[in-house]
């Protein structure tokens, strides 16, 4: 299956994101940080772009994404935003940016009306539903994300992969109903193990998008600099550098573009048990 190019003027909407869930056609997300990577990825057909508040890691250089301020967001969102044609733009919330409904529907508010986010994401499970709700409510899309939450990483005690234990996998579950409920839009599910991703995904209607999770789900999201070699540290596990069979920033996005689409990504090698 070929890449879609930006000149077919084919905007991605929350709507053809669901019909893409339908009709079984994966989604394909990653991450950016300013306007010339979203072009490439716009160009290469990227569905989705996350500005993700990883970038308090890849481009600050912290070790979690705990210092990520909403007027960092803001500005790389923009940045991104201009960018942009026909990809779908998702803005992370950061760390303590959701604490309550109120502060949660005006940094939302601010994403969506001066960075022009399209959707917004926050962490978190059954808890998140009252705010998930009220943001939808307002004509805010939501994205949900449950498993490895990074925001959470000390309460988690590091980087793990969630939902191994019966209980949890039941319980990550019926948080993602719930969420679903709430008017989540779209979930991601990230390092979760493959089974209770495709179980996951099979119970709920609206797309979800794994990351360290299975390929049964709709899509897959990594980090941009992921795919191109660039981590600070090692490569997590669960992705694939795409810029060494490459040769090009252009050629690995696309190639990573292609594997998504054609089912090829994520392999054995970058799901868990």
């Amino acid at each position: 299956m070929s890449a879609r190019s930006n000149s077919s003027g084919n905007k991605i909407t929350v709507r053809s994101l669901h019909e893409k869930k339908q009709v079984g056609e994966k989604i394909v997300c990653l991450t950016a940080y300013d306007a010339s990577f979203a072009r490439v990825l716009d160009q290469a057909g990227v569905d989705v772009v996350l500005v993700g508040d990883s970038l308090g890691m890849v481009v600050q250089g912290n070790e979690t994404t705990l210092p990520v301020t909403v007027d960092e967001m803001l500005y790389h969102s923009q940045m991104v935003a201009r960018g942009l044609t026909n990809s779908l733009l998702i803005v992370d919330m950061p760390f303590l940016s959701d604490t309550s409904v109120e502060a949660a529907l005006e940094n939302a508010g601010l994403f969506m009306k001066q960075a022009g986010a399209q959707m917004v994401k926050l962490e978190g499970g059954a808890e998140q539903a009252d705010i998930v709700s009220i943001l939808v409510q307002h004509g805010i899309p939501v994205c949900a994300h449950l498993g490895l939450q990074p925001q959470r990483v000390h309460k988690l005690g590091g980087y793990r992969v969630q939902g191994r234990e019966a209980s949890a996998a039941e319980a990550m579950l019926q948080e993602a109903k719930i969420l679903e409920q709430a008017g989540a839009d779209l979930i991601v599910l990230e390092c979760v193990p493959a089974e209770l991703a495709e179980t996951i995904t099979g119970a709920l209607s609206v797309p979800v998008i794994g990351i360290g999770a299975s390929a049964a789900c709709d899509g897959q999201i990594l980090v941009l600099y992921d795919i191109l070699g660039l981590s600070m540290g090692r490569i997590p596990r669960f992705s694939h550098n795409f810029l060494s069979e490459a040769g090009s920033i252009k050629g690995a996005i696309q190639a990573y573009v292609e594997a998504v689409k054609s089912g090829t990504f994520p392999g054995q090698d970058h799901i868990f048990s």
